[in-house]
């Protein structure tokens, strides 16, 4: 099957751009900037520079391309980026799904939207798929907005909800809060961590394979998913300083008061990933496991 990805050059579209060419699709590359995929070697792979705020641009390379699945991950995904650059927020993850979902239309035959706990106000937690959506952001509101243009799509699509993924940071993505955590232990530096906000985080390979299962089963509709445990990220720093043997002294407990941030932040989040079971048969690994896999792979990789 041949694949359209957008947002590969980031930290979901690397991980998921492997894992579709290791199960033998197609993959058709949409990102800005240079590759940093290091996929280029495969037969199956080919790579377009292109920026999804212009549909131009978009539209030549799906024309060309007509690749049978568009996975949409591309966006700014830092709320409180969104909140301070609201019309560059609104560009890439508005007008870049407008534009996604228009040629997609056009050429392919399912659409799938990566989307975030944050369209969620944090009041409630363990979120499923019938839940109404509030969000409290800037960043929240686009995606919610993004979310409502998939819904009016005259084709196939599914929405694939994701909760604080973790997991390799690859070449040129940003840190996540395991590798944050990990490196400010390693080098002696004290860290505040927020213990009054709850989510199920995700490991970034189980959410790479719940979009996968959504592929093969061409699956429509919003699946939420996620991790299965339930955590603050105050205890996520805790466990990850115990399975590194690094010095959980140096986390400091707080609550979301202590930092002044331009985004609110959903104070309790987290899925119930029961739909994802039972209709993809997806099963998320716990913590632990998450955090041994990952240890798995950097040392497969030296």
């Amino acid at each position: 099957m041949k694949i359209a990805i957008t947002g590969t050059n980031g930290f979901l579209g690397q991980h998921l751009t492997r894992l579709l060419l290791k199960e033998g699709h197609q993959i058709v590359a949409i990102a800005k900037g240079n590759d940093r995929t290091f996929c280029s070697d495969s037969i199956h792979y080919k790579y377009h520079e292109v920026d999804i705020t212009n549909r131009v641009e978009l539209q030549a390379v799906v024309e060309k391309e007509r690749p049978d699945v568009f996975v949409h991950s591309a966006a700014i995904t830092q709320p409180d980026e969104c909140e301070l650059n609201k019309e560059t927020c609104e560009n890439v993850n508005v007008q870049g799904t407008m534009h996604s979902i228009f040629v997609a239309e056009q050429y392919c035959r399912h659409f799938i939207f990566v989307s975030t706990d944050f369209v969620f106000d944090g009041e409630k937690g363990n979120y499923s798929e019938e839940d109404s959506i509030k969000p409290i952001s800037f960043y929240g509101q686009s995606k919610s907005s993004g979310e409502r243009l998939v819904g009016e799509s005259k084709m196939p699509w599914a929405i694939i909800r994701t909760c604080l993924v973790y997991g390799n940071s690859l070449t040129g993505t940003r840190n996540n809060i395991i590798s944050w955590v990990k490196q400010s232990l390693e080098q002696n530096k004290p860290i505040k961590v927020v213990s009054d906000q709850v989510r199920t985080p995700t490991y970034v390979e189980d959410l790479a394979n719940g979009i996968l299962l959504v592929i093969e089963k061409k699956a429509n509709g919003i699946y939420h998913i996620s991790g299965k445990d339930v955590l603050t990220p105050f205890e996520m720093a805790i466990r990850t300083a115990e399975y590194f043997g690094l010095n959980r002294q140096l986390i400091e407990k707080v609550d979301a008061s202590v930092f002044v941030q331009p985004a609110k932040r959903p104070p309790k989040t987290g899925f119930d990933i029961s739909k994802a079971r039972g209709e993809l048969g997806y099963e998320p690994v716990g913590f632990e496991e998450g955090l041994r896999r990952l240890v798995e792979i950097v040392s497969r990789e030296l």
